[in-house]
């Protein structure tokens, strides 16, 4: 999976990297606030 530097997932504080729909979420149970997206490709209609 390629996750650009623009995404910073710091796992010492409970960060997990998922993919959805083609979209990079950085997301943590721990502290909900920490929450990042990288644009994945446009959804066709």
């Amino acid at each position: 999976m390629k996750v650009k530097s623009s995404v910073k997932a710091d796992f010492s504080k409970g960060d997990k990297i998922v993919r959805r729909k083609g979209r990079v979420y950085v997301i943590n149970k721990k502290d909900p606030n920490r929450k990042q997206r990288q644009k994945g490709p446009g959804r066709k209609k």
